[in-house]
């Protein structure tokens, strides 16, 4: 029996996107007689109709290559059920256009949002899969997401090369990782990349005790100091306000990022220079490593499988060295923060890296 695969890739790109596409592409086409369906832009692209019918070459060649051979963009969940000043019925677009194209199930590779919105569709009554993509590894359920390790190599390499700038000019570099809401990657780039203080938003930190890390290295003839800080680690003042609270006091002390933020307050408490450096975009770009190529395709055939048993509502995942699915139902929404107790943390600690608590 012949099965339509409509498949989207949505949210911010990141490395593994193809590998992962190419999974479930090329084990569909081993497994069972299937047409793959390609809708570009994500979400978008569904609820405009764009799409086209993809042809077993257009998924040759693109294993090691990043971003996305579909496009992707941002279409917020929350704003799935509001009916603009377009008069878009948005859901039931997506449901029409998927009539349309006459599929019998859609693939959505995606963090958190992507999630939200392909559980949505799960109970509107479409058969859909997930594919969890994040450089900020925050998807629930899984021990990791396709992209994250990616992002640790890169983010670790722009720790060592700052470290020999920093050891040189006898600076303090305050490096500023991604991961807004989650601190997974400045954790695991910070100790990978030997940082002095890694600060994450599981943590609020004080300046006061930040400054005394790097006090004590230059009163230690260790004129230099490495900080991992993500970008939306936040003071044990900040910590205590309400998200909008919070937002009102930055704007009026004019934040300009948390790297920078920081970087003057240790010049000004400790009086050492200190220079703020933010990769930015470059955490999430680039061609995937090794581990990702092997966990997005290992995700993308296990869908597939998913496919051709007729099982949907769910998301692909990996616990620990097996691939596995949970229901959208169950986990679409919920925060992954790194917890206080995650072993990871202690052993930072025992290293005498500190967290600014």
């Amino acid at each position: 029996m012949k099965r339509r695969i409509g498949i989207l890739t949505s949210g911010g790109d990141c490395p593994g996107l193809n590998a992962a596409i190419r999974g479930v592409a090329r084990a569909a086409y081993e497994m069972f007689d299937a047409e793959i369906i390609g809708i570009s832009d994500g979400y978008r692209g569904l609820i405009e109709g764009e799409w086209q019918e993809m042809k077993r070459s257009q998924f040759s060649g693109i294993l090691t290559l990043g971003g996305t051979i579909l496009g992707t963009a941002r279409t917020p969940f929350r704003n799935m059920r509001v009916i603009g000043e377009d008069n878009v019925d948005k859901v039931k677009a997506m449901k029409d256009n998927y009539e349309k194209m006459k599929l019998d199930c859609l693939v959505t590779l995606g963090g958190n949002g992507t999630h939200k919105t392909a559980n949505l569709l799960s109970e509107e009554g479409l058969n859909v899969i997930g594919l969890p993509k994040t450089i900020d590894n925050d998807i629930y359920g899984t021990d990791f997401t396709f992209g994250f390790h990616t992002a640790v190599d890169i983010a670790t390499e722009v720790i060592d090369r700052i470290h020999t700038t920093a050891a040189s000019h006898g600076r303090c570099m305050v490096i500023e990782v991604m991961g807004n809401k989650a601190g997974w990657l400045t954790l695991y780039s910070g100790l990978a990349g030997g940082a002095d203080v890694v600060l994450l938003p599981e943590i609020p930190y004080d300046i006061k005790e930040v400054a005394k890390v790097v006090e004590a290295r230059a009163k230690s003839k260790k004129a230099f100091s490495i900080l991992a800080v993500a970008e939306g680690a936040m003071s044990k003042k900040e910590a205590k306000m309400k998200k909008k609270e919070r937002e009102a006091f930055r704007a009026e002390n004019g934040f300009n990022g948390i790297a920078n933020r920081i970087a003057k307050e240790l010049q000004d408490i400790v009086g050492v220079e200190a220079r703020a450096v933010i990769p930015g975009h470059i955490q999430r770009g680039g061609s995937p490593s090794a581990y990702d190529r092997v966990l997005a395709t290992q995700f993308g055939v296990h869908a597939a499988q998913l496919i051709e048993k007729g099982e949907y509502g769910v998301t692909v995942a990996l616990s620990g060295n097996n691939i596995i699915h949970n229901k959208l139902s169950e986990i679409a929404g919920v925060p992954k923060p790194v917890p206080q107790d995650f072993q990871m943390i202690d052993v930072a600690r025992d290293m005498g890296i500190s967290f600014g608590d």
